[in-house]
């Protein structure tokens, strides 16, 4: 029975006026199926929905539905492992992956660390592990700058790079939220640490490397507490800066500062090059002190070495041995001094000139002996200064009358 042979707003018991007599018996078991348990049958069932769709199919398969999914469902178990098989092997292939040589991979299953591969060709799970390459050669750089107070309450500008590496990658991911920003705001924290400790002067001046070392150690002490698997390779210190306000007094008062230390280094370098010449004057004189002093002793010993050998002649005839000496030291002496000579009665004055005598002594000593062939000996000829004896006597004389008068005035 169809939908359009029966009215579904008739009263109960009432049906289409119109019915085919080959439908009378299927009309009598729908209602026997349907209102079966109604009292009377008065009423007729509602459609039957798998019928319906059964007779659809039927339609559009040209009436031979059954058949034909019995046909699709041996086609559909014939080539299920089929498409099984290929599933899985799409699914193997898309696991393979690799890992290049500066990186190493942290394996994540279900969003938990699993493990750290090596380089190289890999495979994973796919849809169940996922692989995170982090490059744990590479030295990254990063860069913090800003306005900071110092010890004395003046304001700088302050720059400086930090380099850092990837020591351990599975710390570097899960450790902290992210690892680049933490050392970040690290960095910013240790730096202000530290020119808040120091003055203004010695940061734009000699403190540059001071405010390195101590920025180093103090970043390296804020993060590894952290354990945020970075190493901090070097900190370079780029520049700092007074506020535009007062840069032109800052680079006067830092120009000061650099002569300054011009200065000095000038003056440190003079010092360095009269310093070994000061050191030769001063080994010179004591050269000459102790060759002095050398001499003198020698000529000490020589003397008394000297005077031991005389020792028997002055006990043999002493008044001879005596007048020599006197003699000999009256030479010494008088040979330095200009000479005046008394007679023993000491009027009568005679002036000689025997200091040019002496002079010409020493010439001819000091004169070549030898000339020509060393077997010839030429003597020079010994040159004496002769007094005329007029003039010895007309002094005498003179002398006389001088001490005449000398004796009458006095008388």
């Amino acid at each position: 029975m169809s939908l359009n042979d029966q009215d579904p707003w008739a009263k109960p018991g009432q049906g289409s006026q119109k019915q085919p007599e080959n439908n009378t018996s299927n009309n009598n078991d729908d209602n026997k199926q349907g209102w079966s348990n109604k009292p009377n049958n008065t009423e007729q069932s509602p459609p039957d929905l798998e019928e319906v769709f059964n007779n659809l199919l039927k339609k559009l398969g040209g009436g031979n539905g059954h058949h034909n999914s019995s046909l699709s469902n041996q086609n559909m178990g014939k080539l299920a492992p089929i498409g099984i098989a290929l599933a899985i092997a799409i699914w193997g292939l898309s696991g393979l992956y690799t890992i290049k040589e500066a990186e190493r991979g942290v394996v994540t299953r279900f969003g938990q660390l699993h493990s750290i591969v090596q380089p190289g060709l890999n495979w994973k799970p796919t849809f169940i592990d996922n692989v995170i390459p982090v490059n744990v050669e590479q030295v990254k750089e990063l860069k913090t700058q800003g306005a900071m107070l110092t010890q004395d309450e003046n304001m700088v500008k302050v720059e400086m790079t930090v380099q850092y590496r990837v020591q351990d990658p599975a710390k570097y991911l899960f450790s902290v939220t992210n690892a680049d920003d933490s050392l970040n705001q690290a960095t910013d924290s240790a730096l202000r640490y530290v020119i808040g400790h120091m003055t203004m002067d010695d940061i734009l001046t000699t403190g540059r490397a001071v405010v390195r070392e101590q920025t180093w150690k103090a970043l390296n002490e804020v993060i590894q507490p952290y354990d945020m698997g970075v190493e901090v390779i070097d900190v370079n210190f780029q520049s700092a800066r007074p506020p535009e306000d007062v840069k032109d007094a800052f680079d006067d008062a830092i120009k000061a500062q650099e002569d300054e230390q011009r200065y000095i280094r000038e003056a440190e370098a003079y010092a360095r090059e009269q310093e070994p010449i000061a050191r030769g004057d001063a080994q010179r004189i004591v050269e000459e002190a102790t060759a002095y002093k050398d001499k003198v002793v020698l000529n000490a010993q020589g003397e008394v070495e000297r005077l031991q050998r005389l020792l028997p002649e002055f006990k043999a005839a002493p008044d001879l041995l005596r007048e020599r000496l006197y003699i000999q030291s009256m030479e010494q002496i008088m040979a330095k001094t200009p000479k005046i000579m008394l007679d023993s009665n000491g009027n009568n004055l005679n002036v000689l000139p025997m200091d040019q005598i002496l002079r010409n002594k020493h010439e001819q000593a000091k004169a070549p002996t030898t000339t020509g062939s060393p077997n010839t000996v030429v003597a020079q000829p010994q040159s004496a200064v002769r007094i005329p004896q007029n003039s010895v006597q007309q002094s005498q004389a003179e002398s006389s009358n001088n001490s005449n008068t000398r004796q009458g005035r006095f008388n």
